[in-house]
């Protein structure tokens, strides 16, 4: 496997009718302030640094944001959150993600999600993102420098516990709990680092502020250097 045929089978991906219906009449109907754009509208697939060491794992493609602009966390305000924290952290070139082709390059990041396609209310089932994992597994055999994760919210926290036990065998005398900025090591297999999601529901109400995500990019830059 590598990235490009990893890639088109993706953007191919049919498995889940209920999501290939979503992501499509989403992106027929548009939201206004996008009428005169054309929405990707298919599965998203992760992309940043070839030669990464840290991972980042979101929840799954905004409606608008991704499902539009066909890039992860581009186009939405949770992209908007995201990257000028990455920028100030050193882990890409500029602040701002506005579309494919933009000219933003990721530094030592990759960036992905455990679902691929935009889910109604934005809440794919469990199911939906299990089919997804085997995307998310083939990403990481790919990156081979990864050293570890960041977990942007608790779904994609636990889906990672899950891939460290049956990838890595990691074995939790106690279980690991989720929360802003706790980070877990383990004996031979990444590290993982738990972050609130950079969604508006966060952003606004100051569940997350841009400190709090900036600390956990410093904790993160630290861990690889």
């Amino acid at each position: 496997m590598d990235w490009k045929t990893l890639n088109e089978e993706v953007i191919a991906c049919q498995k889940c009718p209920r999501l290939v219906a979503w992501r499509e009449q989403v992106a027929q109907e548009k939201r206004a302030a996008f009428r005169d754009q054309e929405y990707w509208g298919k599965p998203v697939p992760g992309f940043g640094d070839p030669n990464a060491r840290v991972m980042v794992v979101g929840l799954a493609p905004g409606a608008h944001g991704s499902n539009r602009t066909g890039r992860m966390f581009t186009g939405d305000a949770s992209g908007d959150f995201l990257y000028p924290a990455l920028y100030r952290a050193g882990f890409c070139n500029r602040p701002a993600a506005i579309q494919r082709g933009d000219g933003l390059e990721m530094k030592d990041v990759f960036i992905t999600a455990v679902g691929r396609c935009a889910p109604p209310q934005n809440k794919p089932a469990k199911q939906e993102l299990l089919n997804c994992r085997p995307f998310l597994l083939q990403e990481i055999d790919l990156l081979t420098n990864l050293q570890g994760f960041v977990a942007l919210g608790g779904i994609a926290f636990q889906h990672l516990l899950e891939i460290l036990r049956k990838k890595y065998g990691v074995v939790y005398p106690s279980k690991p709990k989720f929360a802003h900025g706790a980070c877990y090591r383990f004996p031979h297999a990444p590290w993982l680092l738990a972050s609130y999601h950079p969604s508006r529901q966060n952003t606004q109400t100051g569940r997350l502020t841009e400190e709090m995500f900036d600390k956990v990019w410093t904790i993160a830059r630290e861990k690889i250097e």
